[in-house]
């Protein structure tokens, strides 16, 4: 009885195994697209945010406009709308004005933390640095932590600091 039980398990182990992959690939799969979905609402809401004040990102009614709309919209939809958060999405439209310019390789996370990066050029390098090395929101913020960037500038060997970071 109990060789027929791993007679069984043997039989089964290969087919468990390409059903775990299919899964995996699957939850990858909607994982992306999801991610790339939300990317795109969190931009075209800054994008409509900031035609709405005609590209005046202070505009004298500006604050008002907000927070009436995150009202309406937390009502409507849920938390994830306060005025605090449209604010950030229209940074985010402002920092990345065309879309193809937003990688879907990168999470919400990931530019919640780079469009506080006011240099664009420094921006850019963590954005291709995340991507290139696959950069956690962690380790994103470790190594703007510790000054990557500013210390790749000054450095006679970047390939070193770079080895070392």
């Amino acid at each position: 009885m109990s060789n027929d039980l791993s007679l069984l398990d043997k039989n089964i182990d290969p087919i468990f195994e390409e059903i775990r992959e299919l899964i995996n690939n699957s939850r990858n799969r909607v994982y992306s697209v999801v991610n790339t979905e939300m990317l795109n609402l969190y931009w075209n809401i800054g994008k409509v945010i900031m035609e709405i004040q005609q590209g005046n990102e202070r505009a004298s009614y500006g604050d008002t406009v907000l927070q009436k709309l995150s009202e309406k919209l937390t009502n409507e939809f849920g938390k994830g709308f306060s005025a605090r958060n449209l604010r950030t999405m229209r940074k985010f439209y402002l920092m990345y004005p065309i879309w193809k310019t937003v990688s879907a390789k990168l999470s919400w996370s990931h530019y919640l933390e780079l469009i506080k990066i006011d240099e664009e050029n420094k921006r850019k390098f963590y954005l291709n640095e995340c991507i290139n090395s696959r950069w956690s929101v962690r380790e994103l913020q470790r190594q703007k932590d510790s000054l990557l960037y500013e210390r790749l500038i000054l450095s006679q060997d970047k390939a070193k600091v770079l080895e070392l970071a």
